[in-house]
């Protein structure tokens, strides 16, 4: 996600049922969906109101931002693993920030305007990039890209750091796809991930946001 903090307007505040939510990139990962799924219920696992409140407290606190486009459409422009989670859990409606407002722009000024804010995302489950009308309509309809969840997990254990980069874990997802395979990744996702950690420390990742590899001599 881009720094669009140049507006110098507090962000707006309010609820909006989740299949409202439209998103800005075609694919998530869908194994670090299922783990966000898993916290979830682990959260608000407890009975009667505890889990009620739980509820309501992480909601409040997990704010999904969004800018308003044409006809007053509210796009995610982070959080899309969170939101199709709490969509899959049965969340009807969330919390949203809105972070910008271009819903006077028409539609092609308005993709224009996300795309060099580096707000979209529109690449599909073999990494090669669509025109914004194939980006899906509802969380719903993102799609499982095995690489994106192979770049998470990778950076929870550790394989690179956390970056502001927009789209970091889309980038290592990239360079993992042009060297593993993707049907090993499906039969044996630990094995996948072990190829990957040896990668990610190569010099070949060098490039990549966050990289962690050998210091040069």
């Amino acid at each position: 996600m881009s720094d669009i903090g140049h507006q110098g307007r507090e962000p707006i505040l309010h609820t909006v049922p989740i299949l409202e939510l439209r998103p800005t990139q075609i694919t998530v990962g869908m194994r670090e969906v299922e783990q966000k799924r898993a916290a979830w219920r682990k959260k608000t696992a407890a009975g009667g109101g505890t889990g009620r409140d739980k509820a309501g407290e992480f909601l409040g606190s997990h704010m999904i931002p969004v800018v308003l486009g044409p006809k007053g459409h509210h796009y995610v422009i982070d959080h899309h693993h969170l939101t199709r989670a709490l969509h899959e859990e049965g969340v009807a409606d969330i919390l949203v920030s809105v972070v910008a407002d271009y819903s006077g722009l028409d539609k092609d000024c308005f993709w224009f305007v996300l795309d060099c804010h580096n707000l979209m995302h529109p690449f599909d489950a073999q990494g090669v990039r669509q025109g914004h009308e194939m980006l899906p309509k509802t969380v719903a309809e993102l799609i499982d890209d095995p690489f994106r969840s192979l770049a998470g997990e990778l950076r929870r254990t550790g394989g690179f750091a956390k970056d502001i980069t927009p789209f970091s874990e889309f980038l290592w997802a990239d360079f993992l796809r042009r060297r593993l395979d993707r049907r090993d990744i499906v039969a044996d996702f630990e094995a996948a991930l072990a190829s990957a950690l040896s990668l990610a420390k190569g010099r070949e990742a060098g490039y990549l946001p966050g990289w962690c590899g050998p210091v040069p001599r």
